[in-house]
C-alpha cells in the first residue's frame, strides 16, 4: 500500500492551508505520519487519493450513520439542488425536519437550527443563562462541546478546580465563568454549588465521545439530574455525537434522563453542516423573536442540508438498524479483545451503541483521567497497522469509532484480519 499521492498533497497543501488541513485531528499529529487525503466513498468504503479502499469507522465522525451516498439521501439532495443553494428565507423542509426531531425528544417542543454542533452548543447556554439569569456553567474534564472560547477550558489538579484557558488566544477572562468537574463524579459537581449560586447550567455529553468512549456509572445522570433541580439550575445534553446513534432519538433516553436543552448536529444533516438546540416552550420562547435571547445565521435552515436531513432520519427510522448495531458492535468488541488476549496485549473497549473504542490499558476508563492512562504509543502502531489492512480509523486514541447500518459480513471479515495484524504488530513493541 503507497500513500505517495496523499504525501504529495500534503506537502502542496502546506503552502496555504494551516498545516495542509482545515481541522487540526486531520493532521495524523497523534499517530505520526503524513494524513490521508480522500478522494471518494460509497457504502461503507472510503477511497484515498492512491486509490487504497477502507472500511470507514470514521464515517466523517458519525454523520454517515446509513453509509456513504445512500441512494435515497442522495435523492433527497440532488431534488432540492435544482432550486437552489440558499435562500436566506424559511423554507417548508425546515418545518418537516424540526418535526422529526421534536418527534424523537419527547422533553422538547421547539428546536432552532445552525450550522455546527460548536454553534448549537454555544447557543444552548446563552439560552440557559437567557432563562435562568444566572451566569456561570459546569462543564466536565475530556468532553468537547466545539471550539468556542467558554469551552476551551482544561481542568487543574483537583475533581473540582476553577478552569484555565486550554488554548492560545483564549484570554482568562473568557472562561472565568466556566467550571470544571470530573465525569462520573456528582461530588465534584455538587463541590461547585456549595460555593457558588451563580450556576445556571451543566453540560455533558451523556456518552463522552470525544476522550474515547465513556459511559455514565451507576445512575450518574439520573443523580445528576435530580441534583440540579434543587438548585434550579438546568442540564443541558450535548448530543451532538450521540443523537439518533443509539435510538431514534436521544441517548439521554435510554439512560434515564431528560435533559432540560439538547444540541445536536452530525446525523441530523446526513452529512451536511447542521446543528441545533431544543427544549421546552417554556425554555425556548427566550429566543428571538419570541425572547431577547438574540441568536441568528444567514445559512442556518440551509435547504440542502434540511433535505439531507429529512432524508437521512426518514430512513433511518425506516431501517430502524439499532439491534444491528447492537450486535456488530459487540461483534467487533469481541474481535478486539479476542485478538489482545490472543497476543498478550493490554486492552478495555468501552462500547455503546453504533460508538466503542479500545483503550490500549488494563484499567478500566469511566472518566477523563482514566482515559489518559491508555498507551497511545501502541495505539499509533495499531491505527497504522489497520489503515495498511484497510480499515479506516480515526487518528486519535481518543477519538469515538463509528457504526453505519451499511456495514455487511464482508466487512467484518476485513475488520477482523485487520485487527489480528495490528494487534500482532502492537505485541512486539
Amino acid at each position: 500500500m503507497t500513500f505517495k499521492k496523499s504525501e504529495k498533497l500534503y506537502k502542496k497543501g502546506l503552502k496555504n492551508l494551516v498545516g495542509a488541513v482545515n481541522s487540526p485531528v486531520r493532521a495524523f499529529s497523534s499517530v505520526g505520519g503524513n494524513p490521508l487525503f480522500i478522494k471518494k466513498a460509497k457504502g461503507t468504503k472510503i477511497t484515498d487519493v492512491d486509490n487504497n479502499e477502507y472500511v470507514d469507522l470514521v464515517l466523517s465522525y458519525g454523520p454517515m450513520i446509513l453509509g456513504h451516498r445512500h441512494k435515497k439521501v442522495q435523492k433527497g439532495v440532488e431534488k432540492a439542488l435544482k432550486n437552489g443553494y440558499s435562500f436566506g428565507a424559511s423554507t417548508e423542509n425546515e418545518i418537516k425536519l424540526a418535526k422529526i426531531v421534536c418527534d424523537a425528544f419527547p422533553e422538547m417542543d421547539k428546536v432552532r437550527f445552525v450550522n455546527s454542533g460548536t454553534e448549537a452548543v454555544l447557543s444552548g447556554i446563552r439560552l440557559a443563562r437567557a432563562f435562568t439569569g444566572k451566569d456561570k456553567i459546569i462543564k466536565f474534564a475530556g468532553c468537547y462541546h466545539g471550539h468556542q472560547d467558554a469551552l476551551l477550558v482544561a481542568a487543574g489538579s483537583g475533581l473540582a478546580t476553577l478552569s484555565l484557558p486550554g488554548s492560545k488566544g483564549v484570554p482568562e477572562g473568557a472562561v472565568k465563568n466556566t467550571l470544571i468537574a470530573e465525569y462520573n463524579n456528582l461530588e465534584s459537581v455538587k463541590k461547585h454549588f456549595e460555593d457558588d449560586d451563580n450556576i445556571a447550567a451543566v453540560i455533558i455529553e451523556p456518552i463522552g465521545g470525544n476522550m474515547g468512549v465513556v459511559i455514565p456509572q451507576n445512575d450518574f445522570l439520573k443523580e445528576l439530574k435530580e441534583y440540579l433541580e434543587t438548585k434550579n439550575a438546568l442540564l443541558i445534553a450535548d448530543e451532538v455525537m450521540t443523537g439518533f446513534r443509539s435510538k431514534f432519538g436521544g441517548a439521554q433516553d435510554l439512560l434515564g434522563v431528560t435533559a432540560d436543552i439538547t444540541c445536536l448536529g452530525k446525523v441530523i444533516g446526513g452529512g451536511f453542516p447542521v446543528g441545533a438546540y431544543g427544549a421546552r416552550n417554556e425554555i425556548m420562547q427566550e429566543v428571538a423573536p419570541l425572547g431577547g435571547m438574540y441568536q441568528a445565521g444567514t445559512l442556518s435552515g440551509n435547504p440542502i442540508a434540511m433535505a439531507g436531513g429529512i432524508a437521512t432520519l426518514t430512513e433511518l427510522k425506516k431501517q430502524n438498524p439499532y439491534q444491528k448495531f447492537e450486535e456488530i458492535g459487540g461483534e467487533i468488541e469481541t474481535i478486539l479483545l479476542d485478538s489482545a488476549k490472543k497476543y498478550n496485549v493490554d486492552l478495555i473497549v468501552n462500547r455503546f451503541g453504533s460508538m466503542l473504542n479500545p483503550f490500549f490499558t488494563n484499567s478500566e476508563i469511566t472518566n477523563f483521567e482514566q482515559a489518559q492512562t491508555s498507551d497511545t504509543g501502541k495505539f499509533s502502531v495499531f491505527f497504522w497497522e489497520m489503515i495498511k489492512n484497510g480499515v479506516f480509523l480515526p487518528p486519535s486514541q481518543f477519538e469515538a469509532w463509528f457504526l453505519s447500518s451499511a456495514l455487511k459480513e464482508k466487512d467484518i471479515k476485513i475488520i477482523k484480519k485487520a485487527v489480528d495484524k495490528a494487534m500482532l504488530a502492537v505485541s512486539k513493541m
